[in-house]
């Protein structure tokens, strides 16, 4: 198989690859329509910390899930054997595939693959189980510790639960993961090795030791009494990005089988395109040039011109690192003049970060906003750092015409990862 990252080979196929189903389970809403509505509404869900005790923490707030219940989806004897992150995957799926009204059975589970990232995995039966050995000795600790654990389980397990028997992999690239997973998926789809994909991202790191790791990386912002001004990506008052969890599943299908079953149509996904910075194992590269390939690498791979880009949903995290650099990356890609002139946002504004979900999340706003033609907006954005002087819809959603989408993701290790999305037109 050719380069992920570029363009097929010309005697290689490619078949056209479209969205047909979409999952959501996110800290503004557990369903794609309440999470739609609100980023629309321009919601805010970042709160003090529950979901432990946090008063010894620098970091005390995050952007939890509200009223999430696995049992709407997972038999009660299947979630207890799930890590939260796999839980969330598993539901935000279940909704993708019954949204397509894709049936999968025996005639098709080899053709149905399932591609979901993680950046950091069950980190919270991880904590649980140290606790357990300290305390109790090794030999108390659970038999479903590692299966539970580690990063493929998502995948692997929506998989059990979806009975689909094709490709299956998890991405592990921190907060690039679930573009990753996405971009492999459109992959496969387009080169024939399946049909359909669930694919996407999925992260439940509020934990106790992943708030501890990245405040003492002085990551994370400390605005503890005032959390739902804490995450204002491109604003120069910003201190640091604010962890969130959930899940954003697409479900991809292969464009004449959708056709032949009348499935409905989102959007099709034209690039993909990803690089490393070869830089830092943390920081971006100044001037953004490796963010800048992946941009352009997805235009590439597209057939698009910079001129054709409507709308890009940045990584924007909050920091000020991130933020200036991603700027920087946009102008150098799509060249200054016309970036000045595309509607950019940071839906982390309203979700806060979900590292390795992330960039499954943004992707369905994404395509919704190609759906609906409103782009999101990037709340507390009252005043804007001069380094970062694009269009970033400050405070309310804006109604325009979105016909092409860009979606940009970046992680630690340099990752980067830009996805192509555009209004389906037969």
């Amino acid at each position: 198989m050719a380069s992920a990252a570029g363009a097929a080979p010309a005697d290689e196929p490619r078949r056209r690859v479209v969205v047909t189903g979409l999952g959501a389970i996110t800290p503004i809403g557990n369903t794609l329509s309440e999470y739609w509505d609100g980023l629309m509404a321009g919601r805010n869900g970042i709160g003090p910390v529950t979901l432990f005790d946090a008063s010894r923490h620098d970091c005390r707030i995050a952007g939890e899930l509200k009223d999430f219940d696995p049992l709407q989806y997972i038999d009660r004897k299947d979630a207890k054997r799930m890590d939260r992150f796999t839980q969330i995957a598993v539901c935000a799926s279940k909704q993708a595939v019954a949204d397509a009204q894709f049936v999968i059975n025996d005639l098709n589970a080899e053709q149905v693959g399932v591609l979901i990232g993680t950046g950091i995995g069950g980190l919270k039966v991880l904590e649980d189980q140290v606790e357990v050995l300290l305390h109790r000795g090794p030999d108390r600790c659970s038999p479903f510790m590692i299966p539970t654990m580690i990063a493929n389980m998502a995948a692997g397990l929506t998989a059990i639960q979806l009975g689909a028997k094709g490709p299956n992999s998890c991405t592990v690239t921190a907060c690039a993961a679930g573009s990753n997973s996405i971009g492999d998926a459109f992959r496969l789809v387009q080169r024939g090795y399946a049909q359909a994909i669930v694919c996407g991202g999925s992260e439940a790191a509020i934990t106790p030791l992943g708030m501890a790791g990245f405040a003492a990386m002085k990551a994370m912002s400390t605005r503890n009494d005032d959390p739902t001004r804490a995450s204002r990506p491109f604003d120069q008052g910003r201190d640091g990005f604010v962890m969130g969890e959930g899940a954003g599943i697409l479900l991809l299908e292969e464009l004449d089988h959708a056709l032949s079953r009348g499935a409905k149509i989102y959007a099709e996904i034209i690039g993909y395109g990803m690089t490393c910075d070869a830089y830092h194992m943390t920081a971006p590269v100044p001037g953004g040039e490796g963010a800048a390939r992946a941009i352009r690498l997805a235009m590439k791979d597209a057939g698009i011109t910079p001129n054709q880009v409507n709308y890009i949903n940045a990584h924007g995290t909050s920091t000020p690192a991130n933020d200036s650099t991603e700027t920087a990356a946009i102008k150098a890609a799509l060249g200054e003049d016309v970036a000045s002139k595309v509607a950019i946002s940071s839906t982390k504004s309203m979700t806060g970060h979900l590292l390795g979900g992330s960039g499954g999340i943004e992707a369905v706003a994404t395509v919704m906003a190609i759906v609906h033609n409103k782009v999101p907006p990037t709340i507390n954005l009252d005043d804007p750092d001069p380094a970062c002087d694009l269009d970033y819809v400050p405070n309310q959603a804006r109604e325009m015409p979105v016909e092409v989408a860009l979606s940009n993701s970046f992680g630690f290790g340099g990752h980067n990862v830009t996805l192509a999305f555009r209004k389906y037109r037969g």
